[in-house]
């Protein structure tokens, strides 16, 4: 059991993907998008996860997160289960200073939202924030993955 300190930015413009050291294609599904607890099922190119994540707190920063690797076909199966629609993007990794943003660019219903988060280890941490960082939308629900879902980007 662990907890999730991170931060959520909208980005200005695709200058990220020339600093990329890494992206990965993911596919993920909530068998659960209740706004107490999500149970999310991803699979990143050739991995694949169960993910259990309960309420932020009232910044929006901080929550509770169970996650476990778990066989592709089983995801796969499990994806088949999942609430409509199956959240679709690439997620390219960033490093800045000393930590990586990872900035998910948005297929489907969810097409040109790109939106960025950082980990970190305290609420108040510092951090470098390059030119293409947008506004911060951290705690704003509607960028939620699991709120995509229920209310697309496509639909804003």
């Amino acid at each position: 059991m662990s907890l999730e300190i991170e931060r959520k930015f909208l980005v200005k413009n695709d200058d990220f993907k020339k600093e990329a050291h890494q992206k990965k294609r993911i596919q993920q599904g909530y068998l659960n998008a209740d706004k107490s607890r999500t149970v999310r099922i991803r699979i990143a190119d050739e991995k694949a996860f169960i993910t259990i994540k309960g309420k932020s707190n009232t910044s929006g920063t901080t929550r509770f997160e169970w996650e476990k690797e778990i066989n592709k076909k089983e995801a796969e199966q499990l994806l088949a289960l999942c609430e409509r629609p199956i959240i679709d993007k690439t997620r390219f990794f960033v490093k800045a200073g000393h930590h990586i943003f990872e900035i998910d660019e948005f297929y489907g219903d969810n097409q040109d939202l790109i939106v960025a988060e950082i980990e970190l280890n305290s609420e108040n941490e510092s951090f470098q924030k390059p030119l293409w960082l947008g506004k911060e939308v951290t705690g704003n629900k509607k960028y939620y993955n699991s709120s995509l879902i229920q209310n697309p980007f496509k639909n804003w």
